[in-house]
């Protein structure tokens, strides 16, 4: 496989999720996701405002993180957290499904969780995927979550938060792809460092990528 620079950078959400970002650290991100145009920047929803404001004349979307990292919150925290950040300037949101219910195989209850911020998010004409957190399931679950998020009217089901041990694997993407069909889509984040790590999740059926290494993975690309 072999893509170009321009080609690879709107696969790429250039994420900056860590809790000690500061301003500077923010900013820096937007700049080298304007350098390359990648496909989004994905921040904690306190920068989203400083974000949206810095990739203003651009296509590149402001991407946010709900109900980050845990999944753990109620469904309404998670419907005001959207719909606050949309307001901010959010044009994409990845939440957090509710894994404990998952676990528990309360299906309905993964679905309207899932649903209540798909409808929020749609509503304003945005994007929403869903973090289902590999790390923590078995293959079975991997599967039934991916379904659970078709069902519950996402666009995107997305491998990991980047915040355990095991993030993004292609065996999981995989599994996913099989699970939710050719059309819906996938994004793969977390612990992808290589411009081969990309390419094997791009294979394997991922649709987007969420990367912090973006810079050091596209001057790779540019090499090629």
């Amino acid at each position: 496989m072999k893509l170009t620079q321009a080609q690879l950078a709107k696969y790429m959400d250039h994420t900056m999720l860590k809790p000690e970002a500061t301003p500077e650290m923010i900013d820096k991100t937007v700049e080298e996701a304007r350098k390359y145009n990648t496909a989004s920047v994905c921040i904690n929803p306190y920068w989203v405002k400083r974000v949206h404001e810095g990739l203003e004349g651009t296509d590149i979307n402001t991407c946010t993180v709900i109900g980050f990292p845990l999944g753990a919150t109620s469904t309404e925290s998670k419907v005001f957290e959207t719909k606050q950040a949309i307001e901010d300037g959010a044009d994409e949101i990845d939440m957090v499904i509710n894994i404990g219910e998952l676990k528990a195989e309360n299906d309905d209850a993964v679905v309207a969780d899932i649903k209540a911020v798909a409808d929020a998010t749609h509503e304003k004409g945005k994007l929403l995927k869903v973090i289902i957190e590999n790390a923590l399931l078995t293959d079975e679950e991997k599967a039934r979550a991916s379904k659970l998020t078709v069902k519950g009217d996402a666009d995107f089901v997305k491998t990991s938060t980047g915040f355990l041990t095991s993030g993004a694997k292609v065996e999981d993407v995989k599994i996913m792809r099989e699970a939710v069909g050719p059309d819906f889509k996938i994004k793969a984040a977390g612990g992808i460092h290589s411009l081969q790590e990309a390419y094997d999740m791009i294979e394997a059926g991922a649709n987007r990528l969420g990367v912090s290494a973006s810079v050091q993975i596209l001057e790779e690309a540019a090499k090629q």
